[in-house]
């Protein structure tokens, strides 16, 4: 072979082992078993064009097949006949030079399946097979048997040979979600642990409960590098990639993480209940605060997300829009899913393209740089309403911030951020507090709240804080409470108790800590004593106030410390009082010890992200003021007035200039003070500014 030819072999060699990296707009069809009767191969395709989509997921196998398979006992559509419609859409995403992605779903089988292999089967403790709980007369599988081992791999195998795709997607992979009892679970976990399977999930009483959660991570990462090194035998680019949900990065072996994954696909399809925008952006941060080094893609869905499972609707083009554009602003790349190829309501097409066009005009700028903060909130293992409170007030303070994964924490780490935020980060080792200790006495800032640092890593409660001498407070009291009706008072004048307008008390928390503050501290709340919430007319304050509420420290190393030792966190996110998310404001920013990297003013309320690289700064503000922000769905975007963004300078920097990516004009710039101002004259939706400058 010819050196060119050589070199153009090895650059085609290398862009199918890049893959993961180049493809950043993704779409999905997953088809119904009706589908090849009516499927609109020019529809889809248009579709991924004008969306500019550059990867494709599309339905393959498992519990139906899309194509002619060979494989015993792997169901084809009804409909198939002579067709292929997995094979007509993976050449049409191929003509548009796109990467393709075959979807797997092995959760369920046909009784024909089930008839011939009873012992693929999820059982329950009595041994009875266990129906699909949505669909009578199929099957639920166990992930612990041949039909995942050996069944699985074949069909995976099998599309990798036939068919140019760069990797197998595979939802519902886990099979059956509870204990299965099928014999060869049980075989395998006595033989493995010694015990019989739990009689019940989290029985922590059942010395099995906690072995069966090791041994289940353990199997499951097994058959991902079982199934990821079968496709890649056949196929040496390819790749298997689990379906993730949200936290589900969690429950599997870091090493084999590292090993298997090269990108991360997020099952977080929209927001139900109770939940903003911001949970889009917040998934690419969750990744990122375990293996920041690992694209993740977020999986949007068309339709809405709810308990009765509209599946084959359309959610309002508005929030499928949001959820899109906030996830991308923080690092997520697009993924939109249709269930079911007919278009009985096409009012999301327009929201798709639109959105992904916006990410194909921001990638060029964006993707090259790298988003930071200066202060992290940790993650932890078993988030809770804390870390949603904690969260929401910095995107009202318009504090920009990441997220640092607990199992990740280490000093490297730390290093990136100027102040470490622990909503209530209760369960701690001795070596992550030591982590902690020596960040502060570094000069690293601490937000604490709550029970944090109270439990060792096994919830193993101590009897003092394992940061007490960092926090600048022993325990006194253990939690009290549920309290009603409690309230704290403003004490010396603290810039952590600024800004609330003449009160001289707010309200307090529902979950009280009794603490002791040490003498290097200042204590600028403090707890009034509890008196009654009923009769009113015994509604009245009888003691002054006593306990510290908030205890606030300048470490030696010149850290900034405070310590909130109530469930500030949960209450904002429960009650939404105002006074609790400017508390958590006034301590972040206090800790921060100086003005922030990027300050960005103006009325309503804005997800941001900040990227930099050598030559610049880029601010992304995602308007997330509406009448929906707390509980869906967004009808339409309201513009926000003007916004004012501010970046520090780098020493040295020279003719600075501003551009407004999304509205696509020069933006005048005002420098004083080692600053750079920039005015956004109207916010939509999103606007990202992007600041550059030049060096001597």
């Amino acid at each position: 072979m010819g050196t060119r030819a050589t070199e153009a072999a090895d650059e085609s060699r290398a862009a199918l082992r890049d893959w993961p990296e180049a493809a950043t707009r993704w779409t999905q069809l997953t088809l119904a078993e009706d589908d090849p009767l009516h499927l609109d191969v020019d529809f889809w395709t248009k579709l991924m064009r004008d969306s500019r989509s550059n990867a494709v997921c599309l339905s393959a196998g498992g519990y139906i097949a899309y194509y002619p398979t060979r494989v015993p006992y792997h169901y084809r559509s009804e409909h198939l006949g002579d067709g292929d419609p997995f094979g007509q859409l993976v050449e049409a995403a191929r003509g548009l030079d796109m990467h393709v992605m075959a979807r797997v779903d092995p959760h369920a089988m046909h009784a024909d399946a089930a008839q011939a292999h009873p012992e693929w089967l999820a059982r329950d403790a009595e041994g009875r097979p266990i129906e699909h709980w949505a669909y009578p007369g199929i099957w639920l599988s166990c992930a612990f048997t041949g039909y995942h081992r050996e069944f699985v791999t074949e069909v995976a195998r099998e599309i990798v040979r036939e068919y140019d795709v760069d990797a197998i997607f595979a939802n519902r992979w886990d099979g059956y979600a509870g204990i299965s009892y099928s014999e060869d679970a049980r075989r395998s976990f006595r033989d493995e642990t010694g015990f019989d399977l739990p009689a019940k999930e989290n029985d922590h009483t059942d010395p099995a409960w906690p072995a069966y959660v090791a041994w289940r991570r353990r199997k499951l990462s097994e058959l991902v590098a079982l199934w990821d090194g079968a496709v890649r035998d056949v196929r040496p680019h390819a790749r298997f990639i689990p379906n993730l949900g949200s936290l589900a990065i969690r429950d599997l072996d870091r090493d084999l993480i590292r090993r298997h994954y090269p990108l991360f696909v997020v099952d977080k399809q929209g927001r139900s209940g109770i939940q903003p925008p911001w949970f889009a952006g917040r998934v690419a941060k969750r990744s990122r605060a375990l293996f920041p080094d690992r694209p993740v893609v977020l999986i949007t869905s068309v339709g809405p997300e709810h308990t009765h499972r509209w599946k084959d609707s359309v959610a309002p083009p508005e929030e499928t829009r949001t959820w899109i554009v906030d996830g991308f602003a923080q690092g997520a790349r697009p993924w939109f899913t249709k269930f079911n190829a007919t278009i009985s309501d096409p009012r999301w097409v327009p929201a798709v393209v639109d959105a992904f066009s916006l990410h194909a005009d921001l990638e060029p700028v964006l993707e090259g740089m790298e988003i930071t903060a200066e202060v992290a909130l940790l993650d932890p293992h078993r988030p809770a309403a804390d870390e949603d409170g904690f969260y929401q007030a910095l995107v009202e303070a318009r504090v920009p911030f990441e997220l640092i994964a607990d199992q990740a924490l280490t000093p490297e780490r730390l290093r990136r951020h100027k102040v470490l935020v622990l909503a209530n980060a209760d369960r701690l080792s001795d070596a992550q507090c030591q982590v902690i200790r020596e960040y502060v006495a570094a000069g690293g800032g601490l937000v604490a709240a709550h029970e944090s640092s109270l439990h060792d890593e096994n919830g193993v409660r101590r009897p003092n804080f394992g940061l007490a001498d960092v926090l600048g407070a022993d325990l006194v009291t253990p939690a009290r409470g549920p309290v009603k009706n409690n309230y704290i008072s403003l004490m010396d004048e603290h810039p952590v108790n600024a800004g609330f307008g003449g009160a001289t008390r707010i309200i307090g928390g529902t979950r009280l800590l009794g603490v002791r503050a040490h003498e290097d501290t200042r204590v600028p709340f403090r707890f009034i004593p509890d008196f009654p919430d009923l009769p009113m007319e015994e509604v009245y304050v009888r003691q002054e106030p006593d306990l510290p509420a908030a205890v606030v420290r300048q470490a030696p190393g010149g850290g900034r410390v405070v310590h909130l030792p109530f469930d500030v966190g949960s209450v904002f996110w429960e009650a939404l009082q105002a006074d609790h998310g400017r508390l958590i404001a006034n301590a972040v920013l206090w800790a921060l010890g100086g003005e922030p990297e990027v300050n960005v003013h103006g009325p309503g309320l804005v997800d941001l992200a900040v990227r930099r690289d050598d030559d610049g700064i880029a601010v992304t503000l995602v308007n997330l003021s509406n009448p929906m922000t707390m509980r869906g769905a967004v009808r339409e975007t309201i513009p926000l007035p003007a916004q004012t963004v501010a970046v520090r300078l780098p020493e040295g920097a020279r003719d600075v200039s501003a551009r407004l990516l999304v509205a696509g004009t020069e933006a005048e710039v005002t420098t004083r003070e080692g600053r750079a101002e920039v005015q956004v004259p109207e916010l939509g939706l999103v606007e990202v500014v992007h600041v550059t400058w030049g060096r001597p």
